[in-house]
């Protein structure tokens, strides 16, 4: 049933409790419903109301989502890449640094922004802070450009999924650093994408929910990313998969 008439449907089941809650009940008539039972249609009407509530306050969300992470095509073609990037990276509050510069450009609490970085025309992004803010994996393609990204941080993003990180393969010739510790929706298939990552030398996927045994998940990572420093805490590791980490460990050295 679409969601049309799903909702019709809802609309009439709610008139007709209505109906019967507010139907008079005279002395000629049958007697009225015991109060259980008034009180029973009172909160199924008002149930289906904050349903309904719900519903359109969640596409309302995602429609916010989706229109932050839309291609900044505008400011692509008259601004060039670069500057398309920046202001999309200020727009979800989050913060970067240009190439050759040690000052950072951020939105505050408020969204706000300095517009001086529309001065660095041409002038690549190097490290990008997207920390707790709703990117996802459509908006990655107004970073797509970027091939001087050294640093990425996604911790606490809650659009970050495993189609996420399948999508950074983009930055495989340059990045170094990468955060994506507390993402809800991350799973152990999506880390699997990570092997593409040659150049990684930082790797945190600290407290990732979506992830089973995480010890040979770390070791799994070690083999896929040798030159790669992980950090991985907030898991509660057990003995035993403390134990089988160790022995994989000394296999691996008594093989090289």
């Amino acid at each position: 049933m679409s969601a049309h008439l799903m909702s019709l449907h809802r609309c009439c089941q709610r008139s007709a409790l209505l109906l019967v809650a507010r139907r008079p009940w005279s002395s000629s008539s049958a007697s009225p419903p015991p109060l259980h039972t008034r009180l029973l249609l009172f909160l199924t009407q008002r149930f289906y109301d904050m349903e309904m509530l719900l519903s359109w306050s969640s596409q309302l969300k995602r429609r916010v989502i989706q229109r932050k992470n839309a291609y900044y095509s505008y400011a692509q073609r008259f601004h060039g890449s670069d500057i398309a990037a920046a202001y999309y990276v200020l727009n979800l509050k989050g913060g970067f640094r240009f190439v050759g510069l040690s000052a950072w450009f951020r939105a505050n609490h408020r969204g706000k922004f300095n517009w001086d970085f529309l001065n660095h025309k041409d002038t690549p992004l190097e490290e990008v802070d997207m920390s707790y803010s709703v990117i996802n994996y459509t908006g990655l393609v107004n970073l797509e450009g970027q091939r001087s990204l050294r640093t990425l941080s996604f911790r606490g993003c809650p659009e970050v999924d495993d189609w996420f990180l399948a999508k950074l393969h983009m930055f495989q010739d340059s990045l170094e650093e990468l955060d994506i510790s507390h993402c809800p929706r991350i799973t152990t298939g999506g880390l699997a994408a990570l092997r593409n990552l040659k150049g990684l030398r930082r790797l945190d996927i600290s407290s990732l929910p979506g992830i089973s045994s995480p010890g040979l998940i770390i070791i799994l990572l070690e083999e896929m990313l040798p030159q790669c420093q992980i950090t991985a805490s907030g898991y509660n590791l057990s003995l035993s998969q403390e134990e089988k980490m160790e022995q994989m460990q000394e296999q691996r050295k008594g093989q090289s």
